[in-house]
């Protein structure tokens, strides 16, 4: 904690830091709340392993905060967290290890929500996305490191599970692994349907957040209202396909039984796509239902190949925890199939109410 400490004294301005304390339940960096006598701010160690190269993913949040504060009024609606320098001017800190550190304006008074239970909750969290979207729709993506190259591309992802099956399993082949190999199994013709639609030049690249589940959207305490977008290290060069899908993923998913709560679909969808309308194309509408169904079980692939692999990437609190997690996310797309025909329906029809 000790040092810890000195690193957080890095940004703060030459106050004494008074507490540290971890914040959030991130699975990938390290996370802290920083408090000085007159301040508070997000402390943040890069996880090195997931993001070889933290420098862009500073350069790529620097630009994004310079290009949204020239959005104005429209970013007043949505604030972005402003990176703090450290006491050399530059706005990373390396320590002894090796590791990069970084400190972030904390967006007060705010909370994070863990559970959508309202209509308009999830009306404000289709709004915040795709008005992030809007404003990021006039930055060239391709003026953005891509710093996860192979995120979200569910075919590499694929082949990094038959190359980890390829070697000495470091788990039981249980009944829940023949489950979860056999539902791969019968998918696995369908997981380039996003790529493959980019291919041809029908999706276009656009900058993405990456990582748009429900707790990085901060709200207003006491209201419905949505005053921030957080944990922006995987903005990059993307298909918003890929955060919508796994904006619904995140909100819709009953936890209780796997379910997809097509109420709180419709309530996102609806207000995403009237705020989205100067750049959704026809292309983009089609592929709405790929992305609703593909992202779920992208990420059951993820977490069954990390199991497989020993439990590398993502933090895991208990054995079999990434198994678990990948049994979920399957019966959550099964269930998204299930519905398939409605969320096709309810696609259509947003989607007219959209060009009205």
């Amino acid at each position: 904690m000790s040092n810890l400490q000195r690193i957080a004294e890095q940004f703060a301005a030459r106050q004494d830091i008074i507490e540290l304390s971890p914040l959030g339940n991130g699975l990938i960096n390290d996370t802290y709340l920083s408090r000085c006598r007159d301040t508070q701010f997000v402390l943040q160690r890069l996880n090195s392993r997931v993001f070889p190269h933290p420098e862009q993913v500073i350069a790529n949040l620097s630009q994004l905060n310079r290009h949204i504060s020239r959005q104005t009024p429209d970013s007043r609606h949505l604030r972005i967290p402003a990176m703090l320098p450290a006491s050399d001017g530059q706005l990373f800190f390396q320590d002894e290890a090796g590791q990069i550190w970084r400190a972030l304006e904390l967006i007060s008074p705010s909370e994070s929500r863990e559970q959508l239970t309202s209509a308009e909750e999830a009306e404000q969290v289709g709004f915040a996305l795709a008005h992030f979207h809007r404003l990021c729709s006039t930055l060239p993506a391709d003026s953005l490191y891509d710093t996860l190259p192979g995120f979200h591309i569910a075919p590499d992802y694929l082949q990094n599970y038959l190359n980890t099956l390829e070697r000495p399993l470091q788990v039981p082949a249980d009944e829940d692994f023949r489950q979860c190999q056999s539902f791969i199994e019968q998918c696995r013709e369908r997981i380039d349907v996003l790529e493959q639609a980019k291919q041809r030049g029908e999706l276009q690249l656009r900058v993405v957040h990456g990582d748009p589940k429900l707790n990085n959207f901060l709200f207003e305490p006491g209201s419905n209202r949505i005053v921030s977008l957080i944990d922006l290290d995987t903005v990059k060069p993307g298909l918003v396909h890929y955060d919508i899908g796994d904006c619904l993923r995140s909100c819709c998913h009953i936890e209780a039984n796997n379910r997809f709560d097509l109420s709180l679909c419709r309530q996102i969808l609806r207000r995403y796509l009237r705020e989205a309308g100067s750049f959704f194309t026809e292309a983009d509408y089609r592929y709405l239902y790929s992305a609703i169904w593909l992202i779920p079980f992208e990420l059951g692939l993820r977490f069954f190949s990390d199991y497989l692999a020993g439990d590398r990437y993502f933090k895991i609190d208990r054995p079999r925890h990434n198994l678990q997690r990948a049994q979920a996310q399957f019966a959550l797309s099964k269930d998204i199939d299930v519905q398939r025909l409605e969320i096709e329906r309810m696609i259509a029809e947003l989607s007219r109410q959209a060009k009205d």
